[in-house]
């Protein structure tokens, strides 16, 4: 698998909270943030380890190779340190393609998400 994309960036609650969020992204229908597009599904979670790691399964059945791997650290205060890697096999996506894919993460991740921990 090759490294396609990667992003950390700040969220505002503890580890633990980031993790149930992006384990059981559905868990609480008040608060949706993971609005997927007609050309996404929605991704399995192919390993956890608490709660440090997540891994998904691909967002897109156009690329069913794809898996999204995050990342969880302790930023040294309150909050948490989320990195987001997206993984393809080869080839990779065309430019155009990718572009797409790293925005569509970075929108999900780090506002969609992000919005519903109130920042």
């Amino acid at each position: 698998m090759l490294e396609a994309g990667s992003r950390m960036r700040h969220q505002p609650p503890p580890l633990a909270v980031v993790f149930e969020a992006l384990t059981t992204p559905d868990r609480d229908p008040a608060r949706p943030w993971l609005r997927l597009l007609d050309d996404e599904q929605a991704p399995r979670v192919v390993r956890a380890e608490h709660p440090h790691l997540v891994v998904w399964s691909s967002l897109w059945p156009r690329r069913p190779d794809a898996e999204v791997h995050f990342h969880l650290a302790a930023d040294g205060s309150y909050g948490t340190q989320l990195r987001w890697t997206l993984l393809v096999a080869e080839p990779l996506p065309d430019p155009s393609l990718l572009g797409h894919l790293r925005k569509r993460l970075n929108l999900l991740i780090n506002e969609n998400l992000r919005s519903t921990f109130g920042q």
